[in-house]
């Protein structure tokens, strides 16, 4: 006796078997990230970061307003004050170790919220194409002809300054790249064969959505997800250099930036510092970027 012929249903089950599967398609994602020498020290140099902004407070007997009258403008290595202090005697490694806390939280917390806008958007423009994703990439071509240091600025100046505050303005600003990126990509992945068969088997468009090409779509994600996080960061000490962001005592990277402006011939460390931890936390972001880019895509040969 012989088989009978596959019924349809088996024969779609099939053709969704075969769709590229995480595992099978970044199986050498991790060799490969390992292999980028500069996304490898970016994520070093993050973990570091993000240890001595957390835990690096908790061992300095100095509190970020804490002034030492007696030592006020000291230099760095000179003293009891790693790093110096400032105009007024404040400690700066603990005030930078501070001000890295709420610069990396704003930017953790906008890049959430914007790649979580932009990924909506993009999906949803992607996938059901037509009248509706023109229309909504219409509106982020709009969003994105307004220069976005300039609707940073003029969204900050209407609104009261603090971390919640401008974790929202940011991430207003920043979501239209992700949602580019995301709406190509489901464009690419809709016209595959494991979402037709989806949608033949009578799946719903929020099924096909999330399940068969939202989890495809994770790799290029992920990648704009962390360079998000850079331009956060850049956005944050921008609006705080300004005067627009975040405001004293509180410290941020950015203000500190602000506060040292008056004192760069007499007293540089104040600027360099806040700066160079804004440079190295932009960098390295942009590092672990571009490797988790080279990584999710086999077809790049490091």
């Amino acid at each position: 006796m012989t088989d009978a012929p596959l019924a349809p249903p088996r024969r779609l089950a099939a053709l969704l078997s075969r769709r590229p599967a995480a595992g099978r398609a970044r199986s050498g994602a991790l060799h490969r990230f390992l292999r980028h020498r500069l996304a490898v020290a970016g994520l070093a140099a993050i973990a570091l970061m993000l240890l001595a902004c957390w835990l690096g407070p908790l061992l300095i007997p100095y509190d970020q307003l804490f002034i030492d009258i007696r030592h006020r403008f000291a230099g760095p290595f000179a003293g009891p004050h790693v790093f110096g202090t400032d105009q007024l005697g404040r400690d700066l490694l603990v005030r930078l170790l501070m001000a890295g806390r709420i610069s990396l939280t704003i930017g953790f917390a906008a890049m959430a919220l914007s790649t979580a806008v932009g990924t909506a958007i993009g999906l949803v423009a992607g996938y059901r194409g037509g009248l509706v994703g023109a229309a909504l990439m219409r509106c982020v071509d709009a969003v994105l002809c307004f220069p976005s240091v300039f609707l940073l600025l003029a969204l900050a100046a209407f609104i009261r300054p603090n971390v919640v505050t401008i974790t929202l303005i940011i991430a207003a600003t920043g979501w239209m790249e992700v949602a580019r990126v995301v709406q190509g990509q489901i464009r690419t992945l809709k016209a595959r064969d494991f979402t037709l068969a989806a949608e033949l088997m009578g799946a719903s468009g929020f099924y096909v959505m999330t399940n068969e090409l939202l989890r495809n779509a994770v790799g290029p994600i992920i990648v704009a997800a962390t360079l998000t996080v850079a331009r956060a960061i850049l956005a944050e000490a921008y609006v705080s250099f300004l005067g627009y962001g975040i405001q004293a005592p509180v410290a941020s990277w950015g203000n500190m930036l602000n506060n040292a402006q008056q004192y760069l011939g007499s007293a540089p460390w104040l600027a360099i510092f806040p700066g160079l931890m804004i440079t190295v936390a932009v960098a390295s972001f942009n590092f672990v970027g571009d490797g988790l880019r080279d990584a999710l895509d086999a077809r790049v040969e490091l």
